[in-house]
């Protein structure tokens, strides 16, 4: 039995029997991990009832039926049949009562209610039968056509919502989900098709014969919001975020557009914006004035329970098969970077950096693995100003001398690395909290104090794709200069401009789109984050075998 079935209520939702008939691995999403998202014609439907979500009306007893007019808003619930639903509106018939569902669409082209609605109307009249009311017939109300389709109720309709509850409940009480539909229409329409990745993770199980769909973002709109600017106060006006500092308004923007709140340094934020960013599923991210992580806030966590459990069982199990795609697909990146953009002769590079790609994926135990990825790092990083422009050399020179250096980077080269690796990592943590994963467990980076393991294991692809480029990029392209940097006893930091230069850079590279070498459809790598933490959630559940990194080619 699931581990987290114990805490699924006793009474089962009309709604959710609804979801169950459309799609049972929604039904499980929504009921028993308790994941859920709007989209379009969730928040379409949310407005179709306005009128009869409010309660209204007075039911009166069975034995009193003839005195009912109109009800709204009526909640009914029986435990033997363990079920329980809100009915919109319950009418007064000729020979009892009809209870009315009110729905956005339209019915089917036959002029039927669609299967889902039958279901959800039929378990409205069982719960009023088994209350002592009279049901013959209940009624589908489609908002779009304004059309009242009349579904009668007969005793075989009974014992089939029986049924329905009996299966929904076996799936529920299942260690994992059911598997996605395959190649379904239903899929683009599903208000959890990004959350669900029925095509990738049908792509990945070798279950579909047609290619993945193109997922589209649910907020395609959001992005993350950075407040450098030191002494500035983050407050909350109506629906807006207002930046101000010594009463001058700095930013004003509105709440709906905000993926992230980004603090550099000495920032203030209100209690009453925080309320309302976490209210919205926006986590606050706090960094120092050089950039580094240094926490994070999210209002209430995920509900999805089961998924953090299997990731302490994984994390404790070692995850090295994990952990040895991920470097893998560091290493092919890496050398992928340098084979397009290198100005001299890496070809030995370039081999050595394939045979260690294949040495990764085969290591036997995470000492090894680490050995491999240090030394791919050595041989990388010794290379990498010569993916700089000649004419941007006095930026490189200290790197090329020194080479990587951290806490703190002591030349330009290493300080936008060190920067472009902060931001990347605060992204991967804040979907991490989306996804329902612990960022503190991993599977490669040790866990320590403070330190957010499977965020720095998922980012391990990404820095040569997104970060090293960006950095590339900043460079070649004359973006920053010896002025945006400051030297300060050994280190090198950005100036305020400088930190703004690598911020706009950084939101273009996740813009970007690019093939997914996977699934063959154009994606941003935005979403490809996100996408693949969504994959380690899946090997984690242990709905898909082995964690399939993004690479380029």
């Amino acid at each position: 039995m699931n581990a987290g079935t114990e805490a699924i209520p006793e009474l089962l939702p009309a709604r959710m029997l609804n979801e169950f008939v459309y799609c049972p691995r929604l039904f499980y999403f929504e009921w028993v991990d308790t994941r859920w998202a709007d989209n379009d014609d969730t928040e379409a439907g949310r407005f179709t009832h306005r009128v009869v979500d409010e309660p209204g009306g007075h039911m009166p007893p069975p034995e009193a039926v003839e005195l009912l007019k109109q009800v709204r808003s009526f909640r009914v619930e029986n435990r033997d049949l363990g079920l329980i639903a809100v009915i919109d509106r319950i009418d007064a018939g000729d020979a009892g009562v009809i209870p009315v569902d009110f729905k956005k669409g339209r019915p089917t082209p036959e002029g039927e209610p669609w299967p889902t609605d039958r279901a959800q109307v039929m378990v409205q009249a069982v719960l009023l039968s088994a209350a002592g009311y009279d049901v013959d017939h209940a009624i589908v109300y489609y908002a779009e056509t304004n059309q009242r389709i009349v579904v009668p109720v007969t005793d075989a309709d009974y014992d089939e919502v029986h049924d329905l509850v009996s299966a929904a409940r076996e799936v529920a009480n299942q260690v994992k989900p059911p598997l996605p539909l395959v190649s379904s229409p239903k899929c683009p329409r599903c208000s959890l098709v990004g959350l669900c990745l029925p095509d990738e993770t049908n792509a990945l199980l070798e279950r579909a014969e047609t290619p993945p769909r193109r997922i589209t973002p649910r907020d395609p709109d959001h992005r993350p919001l950075y407040v450098t600017e030191q002494g500035a106060f983050v407050g909350v006006k109506g629906g807006r975020l207002v930046v101000t500092k010594a009463k001058e308004k700095l930013a004003d923007v509105r709440l709906i557009d905000v993926a992230q709140l980004c603090l550099f340094g000495h920032v203030q934020v209100s209690s009453e914006a925080l309320s309302r960013l976490w209210t919205h599923g926006v986590p606050v991210l706090w960094f120092s004035y050089g950039g580094w992580l240094r926490g994070w806030a999210q209002g209430e966590p995920s509900r999805y329970v089961e998924l953090r459990r299997r990731q302490v069982i994984v994390h404790g199990q070692g995850g090295l098969g994990i952990a040895c795609r991920m470097i893998a697909g560091k290493i092919r990146n890496c050398r992928t970077l340098l084979r397009r953009n290198s100005r001299g002769d890496v070809s030995s590079v370039v081999e050595a950096l394939g045979r260690l790609y294949s040495q990764a994926e085969r290591a036997t135990s995470i000492p090894e693995l680490l050995g491999i990825e240090g030394t791919a790092a050595r041989i990388y990083f010794g290379e990498l100003t010569t993916m700089v422009a000649p004419a941007r050399s006095h930026l490189a020179s200290g790197f090329d001398r020194d080479g990587r250096t951290r806490r703190p980077p002591t030349d330009p080269v290493n300080c936008l690395l060190s920067y472009a690796y902060a931001l990347l990592l605060k992204d991967i943590v804040a979907v991490c909290l989306g996804v329902g994963l612990d960022p503190f467990i991993g599977v490669l980076h040790r866990p320590r104090f403070g330190r957010p393991s499977l965020a720095l294991d998922l980012a391990e692809e990404f820095r040569p794709l997104i970060a090293d480029s960006v950095v590339i990029g900043l460079l070649n392209n004359g973006e920053v200069d010896s002025h945006d940097f400051i030297i300060r006893g050994r280190g090198v930091t950005l100036t305020q401009n400088g930190r703004r230069t690598v911020l706009r850079a950084y939101e273009r590279r996740l813009d970007q789109t690019v093939t997914h070498p996977t699934f063959g459809y154009k994606i941003s790598y935005r979403r490809v984050i996100d996408v693949q933490a969504r994959i380690m959630a899946a090997v984690m559940i242990g709905e898909l075998p082995d964690y399939v990194p993004m690479t380029t080619r």
